[in-house]
Formats: structure tokens, C-alpha cells, sequence
């Protein structure tokens, strides 16, 4: 016999006020309501940190094959990220050779070191320079190209169709605008794709793609296609806007730069810009048996929302958790997920962003600043990050 009610419902929140700042918002639910049903996004909110943690150690009860995500609409394929168990393993695995730590250092870390001097230095000195255009973007985008095994594409493709797939797989509100836009950049990408596949069958090479048809056992095209996608819809985004977010810390504590270039202390404000601004802010789970939480009801066939952003910042686990700290000492934070589903390019991104770009840059321009930190806009809910950021490299 039930005797736990439901969470409370939220008829408040707006999907636009998410978008814009959700942080005060996860803030107050923290404290206030940590199991919450927010009618406008259709889930239940989940903002502690344990909470989070526990739902993603627990596939069985809550299942990433959510049939109620906009993801399958705008990917037009049942994705990785929303499979289970085997089948989850199998098509993760089928990739993953190409993004192995091993791999990334003897293969791939040797023309992202190339690839970085290349885009730096286009960078003029002395000059108020947008970062993210000029920066960040292209070369998340160039980077991921060479892994994916798709390097025909250019910077500027990849980066839409990035973004394209990330507006369609958060278009919560289900409006048209987003999935016609998707539907145009899978027509794309299915194209690129494909003769790329091609291409390394005949010569084949240590990218993602080549991983995949070269196989013993290759997983089915169509799911081949998808892995691709998946990993251009957040491949780029997320060391693009850590990078971004990275910088924004670093230029407004500058009294942290010269500790962590003493100290070599890239990894750290590494893991500290993840964790302060999650590039992967939230993320759906299928409950799959009738369930508790907090003493809250959750239903079988309810969806819970796991919002990392805001187990990143719970005032049990992070002191001064809505501030950045570089030299932060213990960071467990959940940006890149945990359990089964953890992202498969955090290496990649760790590798890039912070064991390389981050270092790079203040090596050429020691005396970088945000001349106006206020002018920086930020954005998202599902996905977050600066929108840009001019800093005068010097």
C-alpha cells in the first residue's frame, strides 16, 4: 500500500527563465523542493546531488530509453543515449577504440597539438577577439572531424549541424522550427557519412568511423550513422563551452591565474569550469517501476530530469559551490556523468581543453583579459555555455 504522495507540481517555471539563468532557480529547489514536477518541461526535477547520482548508478530502475525525449525526432535514429545494458555496451564500444586515452595520445594528441598552433595562430594580438567565433568553435569543430573520421567536413558545417541537433534534442516545448532544421542537417551529415565510410574502407584509418565498418563485427550501418551524430551533437558544444567558461573564471579571479600557471594547474581549473557551468546541464531517465525519492511517489512510466547543473553546485557536497575555484581541492562533480552512460569523450575533452588549449593560450598571451565581463551572454538549459567571449589577447 502507497503512502508516499506525489512531488509537488510546479506550474511556474518557465522553460524560457531555464534557458536564461536556471541557477537561482535550482538554488531555491535545493533547499526548498529537491523532487519536483515542473509542468513546463513535462518531468520531474531532480537537484541534489545524490539524487542525480543515484538515478544514473540505477539503469534498471530508470532507463535512458525515454520514449518522451525530443532526442529520437531530431536525431531521426534510437541513439546510444537512449538504450540500455548490451545494447547500450555494444554500440558504445563499437566507437570507442578511437577515443581510448591510448589512443588519443599516441594518434590523435600529436595533430590536435598541430591543429591548435594552426588556430592560434590566426589570433591577432593586441586585439578585442570573440573567442567563441574565432577560437573555440572551429576548432572543437576540426578536432572532432579528424576523431569522428569525417575531415571533408568544414569548421562551419560541423558546428551547425552541432548546434541544430542540440536545439532539436532539447526542444522540449515540441515546436516545429527545430526538428525542420534537423531534418535538414541529417540529410547532411547521412551523406558525409556515408562517403566517409567509404573512403576508409578502402583506406582505413584510426577514426571513429574507420573503428566501426573495419570491425569484426560491425554494428548495423544505420546505428553507425547515429554513433557519429551523437558525438558531433556534443562533441563540439561541450569543450567548446568549457574552454569558454574556463576563460570566464580564469579572467574574472586573475588572482587564480598566476597560482595555477605556477603551479600547472590546468587540470584542476579544468574540472572546476565543468563543474561551476555544465556543458550538459540535464538529462532524462524512464522510471521503470513505481518508486521513491526524498519520500516523493514516483510512478512507473514518469520521467525524471537529472539536472547535473544543479548537483554540481549542492551546497553538501561544494563550499562556495556558485563561485569558480580554480585550486578547488576535491572536485566530484558530475558533469560528464557517472554509471553506464558517462561520457564516452571526457578523455578527449580533458586531453584538448585542458592539458593542452588552456595552456597554449596563456603561453602566447600571458597578459589576456575580459574587458567586460558583463557583456558575456550566456545560454541554455539542457546545454550551456557563453554564447561569447572578447578578451584582448595581449
Amino acid at each position: 500500500m502507497r503512502t508516499a504522495g506525489l512531488a509537488p507540481l510546479d506550474e511556474i517555471i518557465t522553460i524560457a527563465e531555464l534557458t536564461r539563468d536556471p541557477y537561482p532557480i535550482y538554488r531555491r529547489l535545493r533547499r526548498e523542493a529537491p523532487v519536483l514536477r515542473v509542468k513546463s518541461v513535462g518531468r520531474t526535477f531532480l537537484t541534489k546531488a545524490a539524487d542525480t547520482k543515484y538515478v544514473k548508478d540505477n539503469p534498471a530502475l530508470f532507463s535512458s530509453n525515454d520514449p518522451n525525449t525530443p532526442m529520437k525526432r531530431a536525431f531521426l535514429a534510437h541513439t546510444l543515449m537512449r538504450k540500455d545494458h548490451d545494447e547500450h555496451r555494444t554500440e558504445r564500444m563499437a566507437m570507442m577504440p578511437a577515443l581510448m586515452p591510448k589512443s588519443i595520445e599516441t594518434v590523435w594528441a600529436p595533430l590536435y597539438a598541430k591543429l591548435a598552433a594552426a588556430y592560434l595562430d590566426r589570433l591577432p594580438r593586441g586585439e578585442v577577439v570573440d573567442l567563441f567565433t574565432a577560437l573555440a568553435g572551429p576548432l572543437a569543430a576540426r578536432i572532432l572531424a579528424h576523431a569522428m573520421g569525417v575531415p571533408d567536413a568544414s569548421d562551419d558545417d560541423m558546428q551547425r549541424w552541432s548546434q541544430t541537433l542540440i536545439d532539436g534534442a532539447g526542444n522540449f516545448g515540441w515546436t516545429p522550427g527545430p526538428f525542420e532544421a534537423t531534418d535538414t542537417a541529417n540529410a547532411e551529415m547521412d551523406k558525409c557519412i556515408r562517403a566517409n565510410a567509404k573512403r576508409v574502407r578502402a583506406e582505413p584509418d584510426f577514426s571513429a568511423i574507420s573503428v566501426m565498418v573495419n570491425a569484426k563485427s560491425p554494428i548495423p550501418e544505420s546505428q553507425m550513422i547515429a554513433n557519429v551524430k551523437i558525438a558531433i551533437g556534443g562533441g563540439i558544444n561541450e569543450p567548446r563551452d568549457a574552454l569558454l567558461t574556463i576563460l570566464y573564471g580564469l579572467l574574472t579571479n586573475p588572482d587564480q591565474i598566476d597560482a595555477v600557471r605556477a603551479g600547472g594547474k590546468w587540470r584542476s581549473a579544468f574540472e572546476e569550469g565543468v563543474r561551476w557551468v555544465a556543458p550538459i546541464q540535464a538529462s532524462s531517465r524512464l522510471v521503470t517501476e513505481d518508486t521513491e525519492i526524498r519520500g516523493c511517489f514516483i510512478p512507473k512510466g514518469d520521467t525524471v530530469m537529472t539536472i547535473q547543473a544543479s548537483a554540481n553546485r549542492d551546497e553538501e557536497i561544494f563550499e562556495d559551490g556558485e563561485n569558480y575555484n580554480a585550486l578547488r581541492e576535491t572536485n566530484p562533480h558530475q558533469a560528464f556523468g557517472n554509471g553506464p552512460h558517462h561520457c564516452a569523450g571526457a578523455h578527449l575533452s580533458r586531453r584538448t581543453v585542458g592539458a593542452l588549449l588552456l595552456p597554449m593560450l596563456f603561453e602566447r598571451f600571458p597578459l589576456m583579459t575580459l574587458p567586460d565581463p558583463a557583456s558575456v551572454r550566456w545560454h541554455g538549459f539542457g546545454f550551456r555555455g557563453p554564447l561569447n567571449l572578447p578578451v584582448l589577447l595581449q
